[in-house]
């Protein structure tokens, strides 16, 4: 018995052992994104809650906090300083192809273009004479279709307590004040972003836990919804390689074919959203609650 038990314990550590080092060389396998050697990198942590970073065509990055009612601007040189203040409590952000700042201001279920001097013009004030939930994330395609989701999260600077529209919605902008229903049958629509060539768009139901792909018609309605991925997001973003960079717990990438390939975890109760930013759109820019990080990758922003 003795000789059989050395030889059942030699076969079970040896088993640990490979298990072990192919977890190791998983571990320390090239990322298929990251850059070689690159760690987070945190930029600060002075904030409540941060979201919506979106990256202007130098590479600077514009973030919101959004329960200190300000918009910060995080240059290509790595300082940080107010844009705007008070910014009607925005959210989630996005560049038009004028270099205008679209935004969900929130405040007053709003949504806002703010031009570079920081001018605020009212795009969408309601929708057929009844206040949105409360516009949450936006993303202006490359041809200038402008599409924002609408889910309902009660603020605590609000007077009212329910919604005054039934259901939480996709919308997309056919001209000012004139928002039209594109998604009807999610849970809570949150996350959005289209690829490069405008030719179809992202849509992350967060309650529901999922994100799904649709193809973006010329009118601006969207056709042929399919479940892209069994996870769901706050803020989304996309790379040249067209991978899909989902969020929440960390930062989870999926390649064009809805597999996972990355998953980056980050430090935080929550990571909100996600741009590409710097003077050669590789530097991941990531806000996660009070904090903002930066990561360098190996790939780069999609816009």
């Amino acid at each position: 018995m003795e000789p059989l038990f050395k030889l059942l314990l030699i076969f079970s550590l040896m088993s640990n052992s490979e298990g072990t080092t192919a977890q190791n060389n998983r571990d320390q396998r090239p990322s298929p994104v990251i850059a070689d050697g690159a760690e987070l990198q945190l930029v600060s942590n002075q904030f409540k809650f941060t979201e919506g970073p979106a990256t202007d065509k130098h590479g600077n990055v514009f973030f919101t906090d959004q329960p200190n009612d300000k918009i910060w601007k995080y240059d290509t040189d790595g300082k940080l300083s107010v844009f705007l203040s008070p910014s009607g409590r925005s959210n989630g952000m996005c560049f038009d192809n004028d270099g205008n700042l679209i935004s969900c201001a929130d405040e007053n279920d709003q949504l806002w273009s703010i031009d570079p001097k920081g001018k605020v013009t009212v795009l969408v004030k309601d929708y057929k004479g009844k206040l949105l939930n409360g516009p949450n994330d936006v993303f202006v395609t490359s041809e200038g279709k402008i599409y924002f989701t609408d889910p309902y999260y009660q603020r605590d600077y609000w007077k009212r307590k329910s919604p005054d529209i039934e259901g939480q919605k996709v919308y997309f902008l056919r001209g000012i004040n004139d928002p039209v229903v594109v998604v009807d049958n999610m849970k809570k629509p949150n996350g959005i972003v289209a690829t490069p060539n405008g030719k179809y768009l992202y849509v992350a139901d967060i309650e529901a836990n999922k994100t799904y792909k649709f193809t973006i018609a010329e009118d601006g309605s969207l056709k042929d919804q399919t479940l892209f991925a069994e996870q769901g997001s706050d803020g989304m973003t996309m790379d040249d390689h067209g991978n899909v960079y989902l969020t929440g717990k960390g930062v989870t990438v999926y390649d064009k074919e809805g597999k996972k390939i990355e998953q980056i975890d980050v430090p935080a109760d929550w990571t909100g959203n996600i741009t590409f930013g710097g003077k050669d759109k590789n530097l991941l820019f990531i806000t996660a609650s009070q904090n903002v990080y930066t990561l360098k990758m190996k790939v780069k922003g999609n816009k």
